[in-house]
Order: C-alpha cells, then structure tokens, then sequence
C-alpha cells in the first residue's frame, strides 16, 4: 500500500484481520488518518498534502479539529468563567476568508504519543495540559486518546476527552473526513444524508439560532454544492457516497450530536463531518461539558461494501 507522501516511515500501516481494508495514520502529524484502502484503492481524499498540513493545519484525508470544530464568531470567548483571547498570529491559530477562529489548535500536531500498536489497531495520547500554544487559547487541561480500529468493512475512530485539571472542560471537537469513490466522476456519485433539521447560518457561516426540518433524499451529487450544518440527526445517523458498485458511509456511533456536510463546486471529494458541538461552540447551551474525573468518548466509523 502507498501513502502518497515523501517520508513512509512516519506512516503506521493498519490492516482488517481478513486483508480486504488497509489504512494508513500518521502519529506525529496530527494523528491524521492519511488512507482507507479497499483492495488498493484509497477512498479517502487528500485536498492538501501531508507536508501542507503539517505546516498549516489545512485539513486533509481524515483529521481532527480541536478544541473546536468549524469557527468561532470572534476571538474572544468566555467559557466556566475564564475569558480567553486568540492571538490571530499564533502559528497555531487559523482564519477563514472572514478571518474567525476555525478548525482549533491541534492540527498537524508532531506531539502524539503512540500506546498500543498492533497489526489492526492504533492507541495514541496528546497532552493538551502540557503544551503552552494550547493552553494560551484553550486554557482547561485535559488530554486526548484516540483509538482507530481495522475491523472487516469499518475503520473505527474514537476519540475520549479527559480532563487532567480541577476545572470542567467544554467538548467541541470533531474530525473533516474527505471521502471520494475513485476512477469516478462526481457526477455519479449518490449521496445519502441522514439529516431532519439544518441550521440556518448566516454570511459569515455562523448560526443564527434557527432551524428548520429537511429531508434530503438520496441523489447524484451533479453540480451541487454544500456547506451546511445539521442540528437533525436520523437514526442512524449515516452519511454515505455510492457508484459503480461501491458504497462508502460514515456513521455516528457515540457522543456526535450534530454535522457539517461539505463539497465545493467542482471538488472531487464531499466530507461529512461528525461534530460534539455546534459551531461557535462557547456561546452555546448545547455544548457538552466533561467534568474533572470523567472522561467523554465519542466514536464514528467509515465503512466500505
């Protein structure tokens, strides 16, 4: 299996107990899952290059976005009493075209540690505690485990929150898989949403507070384009792209209460995105909060039939 990157020997390679799924992560860059291959063929995305987003935390294939998901309304928050304040010109803090807050302060992390290895499972642990550029804009201690799993069909990614400090921590995280069918043309892929109610978001893509019921029933994704976000979830909630043959979901399994779908026009990838929290998370009631000695586990998988 390749990876499509310059140094493989970052790479951990994952294969399902009976060979049909390959996968591919990278630890010491943001933990990012680089491939999901069904018999050599990779359905996962790449809109950016390893190196790119190693550098810039632009999210490609399947990264995670902490401490918050999507973007915040402005840089200052306050959250449990502590108000913080972004430095726009930290390395580790993005802007958008309307230059908010977005995608959080991890991505293309080098400071993972691997716990467990072996042959279709990958444990690894980052202390958000321990890093200074976090903390300045993130100031609740706490660390994250993430576990992928190859299973027959399913790649499975969780992730648990723990706090690691004396004070609650709010749970906004979520992960920007860009999935594709290849050797297919966009045109013929059929998306499947499992949504009820899409939030109504203004020009700078934030909430306005308002939802309204949808159904979106499954068709070729064509011309259209998304950037919407889903405060509705099906039971199950599952997103998939299907064609020639091949289907490719993305379940919520645990602890993902809401979704952001995402295409451009013309893009040969769609990402459907598992989120804890809404977007512009600290000014909202409907984020979790996790509490000193408790942890908060949320689970998705990326299946291929």
């Amino acid at each position: 299996m390749t990876t499509g990157v310059a140094d493989p020997a970052r790479a951990v390679d994952l294969r399902a107990p009976d060979g049909r799924l390959g996968a591919v992560f990278f630890p010491g860059v943001g933990m990012v899952g680089w491939s999901l291959c069904d018999r050599d063929e990779d359905v996962v995305a790449h809109p950016v290059s390893l190196d790119e987003y190693a550098a810039t935390g632009e999210p490609t294939a399947i990264a995670l976005l902490h401490p918050w998901a999507n973007r915040l309304a402005t840089p200052e928050y306050e959250f449990a009493g502590r108000r913080v304040r972004l430095d726009l010109s930290a390395p580790n803090v993005h802007t958008d075209a309307n230059g908010l807050p977005i995608h959080g302060l991890v991505g293309g992390s080098p400071h993972w540690r691997v716990l467990e290895r072996h042959h279709s499972r990958l444990r690894a642990r980052l202390d958000l505690g321990a890093r200074p550029e976090v903390m300045a804009g993130f100031p609740f201690p706490h660390s994250l485990v993430m576990t992928a799993v190859l299973e027959r069909q399913r790649l499975e990614i969780a992730t648990e929150l723990i706090p690691t400090g004396s004070v609650p921590v709010p749970v906004a995280f979520g992960f920007h898989p860009y999935l594709w069918l290849p050797g297919l043309p966009r045109e013929r892929w059929s998306v499947e949403l499992g949504v009820t109610s899409r939030m109504v978001l203004d020009e700078r893509r934030l909430p306005t507070g308002v939802s309204e019921p949808v159904e979106i029933p499954p068709a070729p994704l064509g011309d259209r384009v998304f950037d919407d976000a889903f405060d509705g979830l099906a039971d199950p909630p599952e997103f998939a792209i299907a064609g020639a043959g091949r289907r490719v979901r993305l379940r919520f399994l645990e602890g993902y209460r809401f979704a952001q779908v995402y295409t451009p026009p013309g893009a040969d990838f769609i990402s459907f995105e598992p989120m804890t929290a809404p977007i512009n998370p600290f000014a909202s009631d409907r984020t979790p909060v996790v509490e000193p000695h408790a942890r908060y586990t949320a689970r998705f998988e990326i299946g291929v039939a």
